[in-house]
């Protein structure tokens, strides 16, 4: 299959250039775009913008440019971003909490913002029953019949180090197969199975070493 060819980079860029044409179509200031300008508002050159969006079909005429309203719904529908995505959250720490608030908020705010935290996890017996944003906090021995239930194929995993892979193996076993993991630990899954690492502490360590003296 053609689309299992394409690099992780040019998926990264994707939602760059969609949320270039978001800004535009915002603006209300033009129905086209160049890929000179699409290019320089997310940081790439003009010709790698034309390469990425070949991958995926004719978007753009020559000495015209793109449509962009036309481009952005192609690229909601690329990345399966024009339907509502279930999203299950793991570990309802101060970073969980605050994650949950921001895309539920954004949720509710944006008609175009189909990524919807449906469904929290917390193993503390306090917070359960608990709600934030409206979406009730519960036993991580209900992750599988709640991602059953939900159809959840993507989680955030926002818990200690120590219980990160046991939360994993759990959501990887009941179906969950698109995760973005923000304990500060590589771990193991299958290869069919799709992990993003983010770990705050170790950017914001990098970023220090640019202090000037």
């Amino acid at each position: 299959m053609r689309l299992k060819k394409i690099s992780g980079a040019v998926v990264r860029r994707l939602p760059i250039y969609l949320r270039v044409l978001d800004e535009l179509a915002r603006d209300g200031a033009k129905e086209l775009v160049s890929s000179q300008e699409l290019g320089e508002r997310a940081g790439v050159s003009p010709a790698l913008v034309r390469k990425d969006l070949a991958w995926f079909g004719e978007f753009g005429k020559q000495g015209v440019g793109y449509d962009v309203e036309h481009l952005r719904t192609e690229l909601r529908r690329i990345l399966h971003l024009d339907r509502d995505v279930p999203v299950a959250l793991v570990g309802v720490g101060s970073l969980g909490a605050a994650l949950v608030r921001y895309f539920r908020r954004r949720y509710v705010a944006d008609p175009g913002f189909h990524l919807n935290i449906v469904v929290l996890f917390d193993a503390d017996p306090a917070k359960q029953g608990e709600t934030i944003e409206g979406v009730p906090v519960e036993p991580p021995e209900r992750i599988p019949e709640r991602v059953k239930e939900l159809g959840i194929r993507m989680a955030i995993v926002t818990v200690p180090a120590e219980a990160a892979q046991s939360v994993v193996d759990t959501l990887v076993a009941s179906g969950v197969r698109l995760l973005f993991n923000f304990a500060p630990v590589k771990l193991a899954v299958p290869k069919d199975v799709h992990i993003v690492h983010a770990d705050l502490s170790l950017e914001l360590q990098r970023l220090a070493y640019y202090l000037e003296d």
